[in-house]
């Protein structure tokens, strides 16, 4: 019983760090990666998808992205997509070929970036101080029903804190890396 609260709260954590990871790919810094496109839809014949699905995406460079439509018909549609995402993004079309330049960052943006990235953090650490609390109300439940004896209950909430301090310095690490590569010019 105690193993399963345990298991069930370090996997919840795992879920909040893994989340983060992927809020935080999207965050831009000033190199162009794939993983800025994941998120752009596109309508094709009549459904959403990602772009990723209906082109091949590459980098043509550090501060380029190719977009490579496997149908003539979406170009329009994809370069439309890529243009309206709340990236800031400009793309322009060459034959087949759909290229998207990386602007350079502002001073000034690099710090709306930085904050957008502490915010990010801060919703994890909740997220995971949240599953923590969880745990540790269902070990109460557990004393409650008369299952476990308190001294299992407050050795479970110590090694419980100790997988949360764990997962907040996971997320501090993240977020150092990634205001670095974001103040890096």
């Amino acid at each position: 019983m105690i193993a399963d609260v345990k298991k069930t709260a370090e996997q919840k954590m795992q879920k909040s760090l893994e989340s983060l990871k992927s809020d935080l790919a999207k965050v831009r810094t000033g190199r162009a990666h794939t993983g800025l496109l994941d998120h752009v839809m596109v309508e094709y014949y009549g459904s959403m998808v990602a772009v990723n699905q209906v082109a091949n995406v590459n980098l043509g460079d550090a501060r380029t992205i190719n977009v490579q439509p496997y149908e003539k018909n979406m170009i329009t549609k994809v370069e439309k997509a890529i243009r309206d995402c709340d990236l800031g993004l400009n793309p322009a079309t060459n034959g087949d070929l759909i290229r998207v330049p990386m602007p350079m960052l502002t001073e000034e943006r690099r710090r709306d970036m930085t904050k957008i990235v502490r915010a990010e953090g801060e919703g994890a650490k909740v997220a995971i101080r949240n599953v923590r609390r969880d745990a540790n109300d269902a070990l109460k439940k557990l004393i409650k029903d008369k299952e476990i004896s308190e001294d299992d209950e407050r050795r479970a909430q110590d090694e419980i804190q100790k997988s949360t301090d764990k997962a907040v310095a996971e997320v501090d690490k993240l977020l150092q890396q990634k205001e670095a590569d974001l103040m890096a010019v």
